[in-house]
């Protein structure tokens, strides 16, 4: 009869869970921890001077006008962030065809820009450079008599931008329009223009993703009809394409390369970080932001804990920064 009280032990050298058997040790042997220095917080910015508006499909965010972004920026910063992101929601009554007000120098943008490095100095701003907030189509750049987006117009007008949001005190322009040579023709322009110091963190591998609706809604650059920008951004299915990408802005000047979006791309984010020496960033897009947060409301999810591994899975990918709308409350979490 054999003695079920009895189970004698298996010849093993090897027990691993010896390094998970209490909360001490799992802390000594952990691989991979988030800090706010890693986080980067978009924000929605508005024109005017009254209140925030918050966004129906991102729980928790708002567009933000002056005092409001300025209040918001010098918390964020208490809390250890040091880089926001800027995104410009842009009246309607200012947009055309060929999204004529991102040159406007009267552009009230500009000014917010300028105000807020003024009183918070010390906090990066990465300032978006992309037609799609100023057109009235939606795309990213100008469309030719085809109605496809015209490459080498779009990129003109895009340098003169980018060398006007580094004026109006951007450390940091981000081209998310996947346009041939941005970066390049950028990079020209800024040092040309004596803006050698402002750096480029190109969007070098966006994906063509369904992710970005909530984002489309916050800067109002969503149409009646989806938009099909599969002629520019990229193909889901292709990583060696979005490694082409990589190499060819980081060839052209670009000091940092992002992935977008990032949880449903972790194998770019780690084939890029395993092919450059350049830092690396991810951005958690507005549609994986929505996701968390509509699972966690339904019972589904428990969002602290979801929104904590998704952080971190895009931190062990390879990504040195992490553009995400968890950004203050992970801050926060970090403090606590």
């Amino acid at each position: 009869m054999i003695n079920s009280a009895y189970t004698p032990p298996l010849d093993l050298v090897r027990r691993p869970r010896r390094n998970r058997q209490n909360a001490a040790i799992r802390a000594l042997v952990r691989e991979v921890r988030l800090h706010s220095d890693d986080l980067i917080q978009p924000i929605f910015v508005k024109d005017g001077t009254g209140h925030a508006e918050p966004i129906a499909s991102l729980p928790g965010i708002s567009r933000l006008p002056l005092k409001a972004l300025i209040a918001e920026v010098e918390q964020l910063a208490k809390l250890g962030i040091r880089a926001v992101a800027l995104f410009p929601q842009i009246e309607t009554s200012l947009k055309d065809a060929r999204g004529k007000y991102a040159l406007n120098e009267k552009n009230w943008f500009f000014a917010t820009l300028k105000k807020l490095k003024a009183a918070v100095p010390e906090v990066l701003i990465i300032a978006d450079v992309a037609l799609d907030p100023y057109t009235d189509h939606g795309h990213d750049g100008v469309l030719d008599p085809s109605g496809e987006v015209a490459n080498d117009e779009t990129v003109s007008i895009l340098t003169h931008y980018a060398v006007l949001l580094a004026e109006a005190g951007a450390d940091i322009v981000a081209p998310s329009d996947m346009m041939d040579g941005r970066v390049g023709a950028i990079r020209d322009e800024l040092d040309h223009e004596g803006l050698t110091n402002t750096s480029i963190m190109a969007y070098a591998a966006k994906f063509a993703s369904a992710y970005y609706g909530p984002f489309r809604d916050a800067v109002g650059s969503k149409t009646k009809a989806p938009l099909d920008k599969s002629g520019y951004q990229l193909d889901p299915a292709n990583l060696r394409e979005a490694l082409l990408e990589a190499r060819l802005d980081e060839d052209q000047g670009a000091d940092s390369l992002m992935v977008k979006p990032a949880g449903l791309y972790l194998d770019v984010i780690s084939a890029v970080r395993g092919t450059t020496t350049l830092p690396v960033a991810a951005y958690q897009v507005s549609g994986e932001y929505a996701q968390i947060h509509a699972a966690a409301a339904a019972g589904w999810l428990d969002l602290v804990r979801a929104r904590n591994e998704s952080l971190l899975a895009i931190k062990r990918a390879g990504a040195d920064m992490i553009l995400t709308y968890f950004a203050r409350v992970m801050a926060e979490s970090l403090r606590a």
